[in-house]
C-alpha cells in the first residue's frame, strides 16, 4: 500500500479485524495470542489505530501444528438435500459459533498457564504500564496474569545503572533474584502483579502509573535509588502520597522506616522482648555523655541505624575490665582504651574512648587514629530526620551461641533460623563463616519464645512503634538473642530483640538465581526444585496475606463510603440527626441485617 502510494480506507481496524479474525499473533508485551480483533480493542484509546496496525504488523505468527496448518479448503456443494440440512443443522449459529472458538482459544490452558519462558513477557497487563522504561530482558518464571484479577498489583524494583548486572541481588535478567515467587504467590491468590522498575528521571511518570494499582510491594534494596542517581526521600513521599489514596505499600516508607531505625529497640525496651536499659543518642552530646556512663558499667553493643549486614554494629568492653558496680557511678575518661569487635566481618580493634567518640561523630579524622574497618563512621550525620542516630545496648555474652531468625509472612511464623557464629567470632551474619540450621515454625526447642511473641508480644509492636494505622509487613525478620545468664532453664530464658527487618529481606532459598563471580547467567530456572517449591509456599502464604489486607481495606472503604451517605441522608431530614451516633450506629446495623 506504500508503495503505490495508496491511501488507507476509514475503517481499517473494522476492515482487518473481518479479513483475519481467525489468526492469531504474540503480543510482546505479555508473550500471549491474541487475534487482530482482540489486540485492537485492547490499545484502543491508548494508540492510534496506524499504530497498532503497524504493531501487528511487527507481531509474531502463532505457529499452527498439524491439520490447522493446512490452508482452509474452499467449501464444496452438498451431495443432497438432507446431507446439507444434516450440515446447516450441525453448523453452530454465529454467536454460539463465536463463543466455542472463544472457549478453544482458551483450551490450551497448560500451554498458557506454565511459567514465562526465556524471552517471554508478561507484566504489560492488565494495566498499562507501557509509559514506563522496561529495564529487564523478560519475566522467566512469572505465570500468565489471571484475566480477571480481584485487584491490580506490582512489585516495584530497581535496576542500578552504574552497578554491573543492575546490583548484587540481581539474577542475569535484570530482576531481583527472589522477585518470582512474590509475584507469582499473588497471581496465585487470583491478584495480578507486574514486574515494573522505578527510574528516577520518569518519577512523575511512575507516580501517575502506579496510581492504577491496588497495592504495591516494593523491592528495593537500601541504597540502590541513590545509587542510581535518584532520592530516596522523593521516592518515599510519592509513596506516602499514594498510602493517602487508599493503595497499599508494602513496606509502605513508614513501616521501613520506624520498624527498621535501632532506635525501635528503645520503644520495646518496656516489653517481654526488651531490655529496660537500651538508649537511643541523636546529638553528639547526649551520645558522648551517654556513652561514657554505660560503657564504664558493662560491656555494650553500639547500633549505628544506616548500616547493614553489621557494619557499623560495635561490640565492645574495657580492655582493663574496670566496671563500676552501680550505673552512674562513674564515667569513662577519655584515655581508657575499648577492645572492639564489628559486626560485619568480626574483624577486631582498639581505640581509645575518645577515638571512638570522634569516629562515629566525624568519621577518620586526625582525632580518630587508624581504623581498619570498612565503614567511614559519621552515624549521626544530618540528624535525626535524616536517619542519624545510635543505639546503646546491652551485651549479651550467649550471642555467641547464635541468634534466632523468626521469618514471618504477616503475623504467621513460617520459618526458625538458627545462625551461630564461626568459632572465636560473635556475628552470625551471612559470608562470615556462620552456620546456619533451620527449623519449622513448631519447633520445640523454642517454644516458649514463640508461644510469648506470637500470642503476647507480636500485637503491641505495631502500637509500640507508632504504626497503629499500618498493617504488619508482608515478609519481615525478627532477630532474637538469649540474654539470660548460662545455666538458665529453658522454660525461664529471655529472648530479646536485637533487631526487625522488612526492608527487602529476601529469600534465601532463591539464591542460586542471582549473579554471581562463578554464575554469571544465574536465573530462576536454576533454583532447584526442592528449594523451589519451598519459595513457591513463602509466595503463596503471602498472596493470601496480600489478599485479606485488600479484601479487608475494601470492606472498610465500602463502609465508610455508606456511613457518609447515610450521614447526608439524615442531615437532609434533620442536621442533628447525621450527629446522633447511636441512631447511625443502629440503621447500619439493621442495613447489614
Amino acid at each position: 500500500r506504500e508503495r503505490q502510494r495508496i491511501p488507507a480506507p476509514t475503517g481499517i481496524l473494522e476492515a482487518r479485524a473481518s479479513i483475519m479474525p481467525a489468526e492469531k499473533r504474540i503480543d510482546a508485551e505479555d508473550g500471549v495470542a491474541y487475534t487482530f480483533e482482540e489486540l485492537a480493542e485492547y490499545y484502543k484509546g491508548k494508540y492510534k489505530k496506524k499504530a497498532i496496525e503497524a504493531y501487528w504488523d511487527e507481531c509474531k505468527p502463532v505457529k499452527k501444528k498439524g491439520k490447522a496448518a493446512k490452508e482452509p479448503e474452499p467449501k464444496v456443494k452438498a451431495k443432497s438435500k438432507g446431507k446439507a440440512k444434516a450440515k446447516t443443522k450441525a453448523e453452530p449459529a454465529p454467536k454460539s459459533k463465536a463463543k466455542a472458538k472463544a472457549k478453544a482459544d482458551a483450551a490450551p490452558k497448560k500451554e498458557s498457564g506454565r511459567p514465562a519462558l526465556a524471552g517471554q513477557y508478561r507484566s504489560g497487563k492488565p494495566v498499562n504500564v507501557s509509559p514506563l522504561t522496561k529495564m529487564t530482558k523478560d519475566d522467566l518464571g512469572l505465570l500468565p496474569q489471571p484475566k480477571k484479577p480481584r485487584f491490580k498489583t506490582a512489585l516495584v524494583g530497581i535496576y542500578v545503572r552504574s552497578q554491573p548486572n543492575g546490583g548484587t541481588d540481581k539474577s542475569s535478567n535484570g530482576h531481583r533474584y527472589d522477585s518470582i515467587p512474590f509475584a507469582n504467590g499473588m497471581i496465585g491468590a487470583d491478584m495480578s502483579c507486574q514486574l515494573i522498575n522505578y527510574v528516577h528521571e520518569e518519577h512523575d511518570v511512575f507516580f501517575e502509573v502506579v496510581k492504577n494499582f491496588d497495592a504495591l510491594i516494593v523491592r528495593c534494596n537500601p541504597g540502590q535509588i541513590k545509587a542510581d542517581g535518584g532520592y530516596q526521600n522523593k521516592f518515599d513521599d510519592g509513596m506516602r502520597a499514594l498510602r493517602k489514596q487508599g493503595i497499599q505499600v508494602w513496606p509502605s516508607p513508614d513501616v521501613m522506616e520506624f520498624m527498621g531505625a535501632k532506635d525501635a529497640l528503645c520503644k520495646i525496651a518496656d516489653m517481654s522482648i526488651g531490655l529496660e536499659d537500651t538508649l537511643a543518642y541523636y546529638d553528639a552530646a547526649a551520645f558522648s555523655a551517654g556513652f561514657k556512663k554505660t560503657m564504664a558499667f558493662q560491656p555494650r553493643v553500639i547500633k549505628q541505624n544506616r548500616g547493614s549486614a553489621g557494619e557499623g554494629i560495635w561490640i565492645i568492653k574495657l580492655k582493663s575490665g574496670n566496671y563500676c558496680k552501680t550505673y552512674g557511678e562513674r564515667s569513662c575518661a577519655d584515655d581508657e582504651v575499648l577492645d572492639m569487635m564489628e559486626a560485619n566481618d568480626n574483624h577486631s580493634e582498639e581505640h581509645t574512648v575518645a577515638e571512638f567518640v570522634e569516629f562515629c561523630l566525624n568519621g577518620r579524622t586526625a582525632k580518630s587514629g587508624t581504623w581498619t574497618s570498612k565503614g567511614v563512621g559519621k552515624y549521626l550525620e544530618g540528624g535525626k530526620e535524616a536517619g542519624g542516630q545510635l543505639v546503646d545496648q546491652r551485651f549479651c555474652p550467649r550471642i555467641v551461641e547464635g541468634e534466632l531468625r523468626y521469618n514471618m509472612i504477616g503475623d504467621t511464623l513460617f520459618g526458625i533460623i538458627h545462625k551461630k557464629p564461626k568459632e572465636g567470632g560473635i556475628s552470625a551474619v551471612s559470608g562470615t563463616g556462620s552456620i546456619y540450621t533451620f527449623y519449622g515454625p513448631k519447633e520445640k526447642k523454642f517454644a516458649n519464645l514463640t508461644k510469648s511473641f506470637l500470642g503476647t508480644d507480636l500485637a503491641k509492636i505495631m502500637p509500640a512503634l507508632g504504626l497503629t494505622e499500618e498493617p504488619i509487613p508482608l515478609w519481615w525478620t525478627s532477630d532474637f538473642i538469649n540474654a539470660s545468664p548460662p545455666g538458665t532453664p529453658e522454660k525461664d530464658e529471655k529472648w530479646i530483640v536485637g533487631e526487625f527487618n522488612c526492608s527487602c529481606v529476601g529469600i534465601s532459598k532463591c539464591l542460586a538465581a542471582c549473579i554471581t563471580d562463578d554464575a554469571p547467567n544465574a536465573c530462576f530456572s536454576d533454583i532447584a526444585k526442592k528449594d523451589a517449591l519451598e519459595t513457591r509456599k513463602i509466595g503463596s502464604q503471602v498472596g493470601r496475606k496480600a489478599l485479606n489486607i485488600l479484601d479487608k481495606a475494601q470492606k472498610g472503604a465500602k463502609a465508610a463510603e455508606a456511613m457518609d451517605s447515610l450521614k447526608l441522608i439524615l442531615k437532609s431530614a434533620g442536621p442533628k440527626l447525621a450527629e446522633d451516633e447511636n441512631l447511625t450506629k443502629k440503621l447500619m446495623e439493621w442495613k447489614r441485617s
